[in-house]
């Protein structure tokens, strides 16, 4: 048992590595090329950030290896060298936390700092607003946990009789327990009266990563609720959409011309929106204005890029039509496969989570019979559904954002996403990872049992004052499955249709 405990030791240290090297290539592959050799501390915060979020879901598949290495022990101190989880668990989620609610806010309020203040000015009005966030947090979470930072149990009091200790011991069905009296044991016989409950204070710790938990998971809701099915979806509807054949070059240029005036719309629209900035005159009519504008230039983008497939130029534009006509293929493929898992995650929330008693175990059988295939398979598959979640947020909160004005938008696009956007996205990746473990932990119960995730997720979480009545309803789980079905409806009903070009762009005024 000791051998196989070093190994998981290794294989953690190992993937960590690997997942720091991944993101470290994301960062330097998704950068705007503005943001070459600056902007450092930004980009340390990306790293770390998105390794967290990384670690922390594959802590799961880790916390489940980590209670098959002891399955053998009498209880789980005997196992020496078990990783310990509930430690680990609290500290990624504080850390997790302190990057959401300080870390990350002060980086991006350094990054869109104004230009033409020193860097001093930059850092101490980024600081005030971090800390001005850190003292509100603080009083929150001081008045939350001293009014509500308790766990009430549900406990049942059992009490029976003595009797002469016989000389035999005759048991079965009818005769359950010692005696002649009803023959069935206290826990049988017992009325209803007998339930109490049992108060006991939450640790701080644990009441952070509760309320964090909470935050995400109306977050992950909304988004993720929505993300299930536009993820897949938007990539098959993407390949109905498809440009079918070359345009000609009359064509070409009439759009061409098109595009060409609406960029001097939006150049006229910025230059008019820091004219506003320069004179100190940033109200709200301001900000949604500068919202408005970003998301034309991201439609803008869109539509130069698909002129530019319709009619590829230069020597090699036949290989960049073949590769235009492979990439919607592999869009295809990759939505089907896509809403293929999108299926089954909804339809394992309603047979496990939302029917009463469960209806089957579903994907929690699947995955123990991968484990019986090869050791790591359903653990790989296991993560596998957890990464999924994660990518439907990051697709939901895009598309959510093309659709409402209140809602910024920071689109990640390869060698052109700037820090501000990386740093949003991986906030919005952290705050929901939370949540995706929580969910996961409670969607697969039967596969994740007996772990420190069940314990710090399930039973302390889910019985906390008021927190608790959320999961007792399912609140959540109901909630992101009539986002998904309305999701599902709208595009069954739109996203067959070719967008329409935009009309003349104007500032509100």
């Amino acid at each position: 048992m000791g051998d196989f405990n070093l190994a998981l030791v290794i294989v953690a240290i190992v993937v960590c590595i690997l997942v720091f090297i991944v993101n470290v290539y994301l960062l330097i592959n998704y950068q705007h090329p503005d943001d070459a050799n600056q902007a450092y501390f930004p980009k340390f915060v990306v790293v770390f950030g998105l390794s967290v979020a990384a670690i922390s879901i594959l802590m799961l598949p880790a916390d489940v290896a980590n209670r098959q290495a002891c399955q053998h022990a009498i209880y789980n101190g005997a196992c020496n060298l078990t990783l310990p989880m509930k430690q680990l668990w609290l500290a990624i989620y504080i850390v997790d936390a302190i990057l959401v609610f300080f870390v990350i806010p002060f980086a991006m309020f350094y990054y869109e700092g104004d230009q033409d203040k020193t860097i001093a000015k930059r850092l101490k009005s980024a600081m005030c607003w971090v800390l001005v966030t850190a003292i509100v947090c603080a009083l929150l979470l001081g008045i939350l946990y001293g009014l509500a930072g308790k766990a009430d149990f549900t406990v049942r009091h059992l009490s029976s009789a003595t009797t002469s200790f016989p000389n035999s011991f005759d048991f079965n069905n009818g005769q359950q327990c010692i005696g002649n009296g009803a023959r069935q044991c206290s826990a049988y016989s017992a009325s209803a009266s007998s339930e109490t409950t049992w108060t006991m204070r939450a640790t701080f710790p644990e009441y952070v990563v509760a309320l964090a938990t909470i935050v995400g998971s109306v977050l992950f809701t909304i988004f993720g609720g929505v993300g299930i099915a536009c993820l897949p979806l938007g990539l098959i509807f993407s390949f109905i959409r498809r440009p079918k054949a070359v345009i000609t070059r009359s064509q070409y240029i009439k759009e061409a011309t098109e595009l060409g005036k609406r960029a001097k719309e939006l150049k006229k629209a910025t230059d008019a929106l820091h004219q506003e900035e320069r004179s100190g005159s940033k109200g709200r009519k301001w900000r949604k204005n500068v919202k408005a504008v970003e998301k034309e230039v991201l439609l803008l983008e869109d539509d130069v890029k698909a002129l530019e497939e319709m009619y590829p130029q230069g020597e090699k534009a036949e290989t960049a039509w073949a590769m235009t006509v492979l990439g919607y293929l592999a869009k295809l493929i990759l939505g089907v496969l896509g809403l293929i898992v999108s299926v089954a995650w909804v339809a394992h929330i309603v047979i496990y989570l939302l029917i009463d008693p469960p209806l089957s175990s579903f994907l929690n059988e699947v995955f123990i019979k991968l484990d019986d295939i090869w050791g790591l398979l359903g653990t790989a598959a296991f993560a596998f559904f957890c990464f999924y979640l994660l990518l439907a947020v990051i697709a939901g909160a895009m598309m959510i954002g093309l659709r409402l004005v209140f809602v910024t938008i920071h689109p990640m696009k390869w060698g052109a996403t700037l820090m501000n956007s990386f740093l949003f996205n991986v906030g919005l990746i952290l705050l929901c990872s939370i949540s995706v473990i929580q969910f996961c932990a409670t969607a697969f119960a039967y596969y994740a049992q007996a772990t420190a995730a069940q314990e710090i997720f399930g039973h302390n979480l889910q019985s906390l004052r008021g927190i608790k009545y959320l999961y007792k309803y399912n609140v959540f789980q109901i909630g992101f499955i009539v986002l998904a079905g309305l999701t599902f409806v709208y595009y069954a009903a739109f996203g067959w249709r070719r967008k329409k070009p935009s009309g003349r762009f104007q500032l509100s005024s």
